[in-house]
């Protein structure tokens, strides 16, 4: 039995590595082979950057060698697949050498394309990579006085960001001595400042608390790098000093150049965690086009059920579970406190108040990650 697992990112590491423990047997006896195809040799845990973006963190504590965290058993290339041949049950990698597979999981990933809307790119500062986080913490420190402006296009991953960023921008501000010298204007596309109603109905008061501006049904059109001015869709404008966007994302272009996703997006049953029409290709994380967040505790909520599947399939030969659609997200509210969003399908999440050890955990985690990303946790 060939499996082939396509990225290695956090869904396509846990995934790989639980079924290395699993399977352990059948690869002994060599009737079971894993293999792992990356475009990288490094492993990044991203949501350090917006730590990267406060001078929290420096890019090095970001980034593993990506071998360092599988299994022995798993055969691991950094050569990326640029053709799926689905039909044929197998992928055309970058050095031009086909992998034949009997089970494909597909956990690709997504990206940033600020390049969408006009003046992104020029005028507004990110930390959605290592380059642009460190700009960004460049521009905070230089910055005395005037209007910081957040954007957000959608979709994007981690959709608790642009919450956490308001927060850390208030304290850093606060503890320059400058926070008074500062209006921080926030920006929504849709008629509330959250996605999801009860962040939305928690964040509220915190914004008013900290003084936070906000304007939601703010869809940017463009960005007029002259004059600092940042217009939507819907009419209005902002005139700022600084803007920090949260980038519109799409899906990975090998997945729009091979036709497999809208955007590309995959589209997913949203239980069994298969691609539509492909019952031996599995999908999880960002690549997904599921109604849940793109984050790396959704990817690895969805790698622990994709894996237990393939393992029961391969060994009783069938499925044994379901993805509930379940999410989990801490949500820095400042430097000593921190709250956490759980939900699924069924249940929204019930926020609670922020504490200093909910932020000491987070704190912990961001280094745990390291043995959660092998599956040991």
């Amino acid at each position: 039995m060939r499996i082939l697992v396509v990225g290695g990112g956090t869904g396509g590491t846990i995934v790989a590595n639980n079924l290395a423990r699993r399977l352990s047997a059948e690869i002994r006896s060599r009737r079971v082979r894993i293999t792992m195809l990356s475009a990288s040799d490094k492993h990044m845990y991203q949501p350090g950057l917006l730590y990267v973006a406060f001078g929290q963190m420096t890019p090095d504590q970001l980034y593993r060698d990506q071998a360092s965290l599988l299994e022995g058993a798993i055969d691991f290339h950094v050569d990326p697949v640029e053709k799926f041949q689905l039909d044929q049950n197998r992928v055309v990698t970058k050095s031009g050498k086909v992998h034949e597979y009997d089970i494909l999981v597909m956990a690709t990933g997504s990206r940033i394309v600020p390049e969408q809307i006009p003046g992104l790119v020029e005028g507004a500062e990110t930390f959605y990579t290592e380059a642009t986080a460190v700009k960004l913490f460049k521009r905070l420190r230089e910055i005395q006085e005037g209007t910081v402006a957040v954007v957000v296009g959608v979709p994007h991953k981690c959709p608790i960001a642009p919450v956490e960023l308001i927060f850390g921008l208030h304290d850093y501000f606060k503890a320059r001595g400058i926070r008074d010298k500062i209006k921080i204007k926030y920006h929504y596309p849709i008629g509330r400042i959250h996605t999801i109603k009860e962040v939305a109905i928690w964040a509220k008061p915190e914004f008013d608390r900290m003084g936070i501006e906000y304007e939601t049904l703010f869809n940017v059109s463009e960005v007029d790098v002259g004059n600092k001015v940042v217009r939507s869709e819907e009419g209005t404008e902002t005139q700022y000093d600084l803007l920090i966007a949260i980038p519109p994302h799409r899906g990975m272009e090998v997945v729009e150049q091979n036709n497999l996703g809208e955007g590309g997006w995959i589209p997913t049953d949203r239980f069994k965690l298969t691609m539509n029409g492909h019952d031996n290709v599995f999908v999880l994380g960002d690549t997904t086009n599921l109604p849940v967040s793109k984050t790396g505790s959704a990817a690895h909520f969805q790698a622990e059920v994709v894996a237990e599947n393939i393992a029961s399939m391969i060994k009783i030969g069938t499925p044994v579970r379901d993805y509930d659609g379940k999410v989990y997200c801490f949500i820095e509210t400042g430097h000593d406190s921190a709250t956490y969003a759980m939900f699924n399908y069924q249940n929204p999440p019930d926020l609670k108040p922020p504490s200093k050890p909910m932020h000491w955990f987070k704190m912990s985690y961001n280094q745990m990650y390291w043995t959660s990303v092998r599956g040991l946790l």
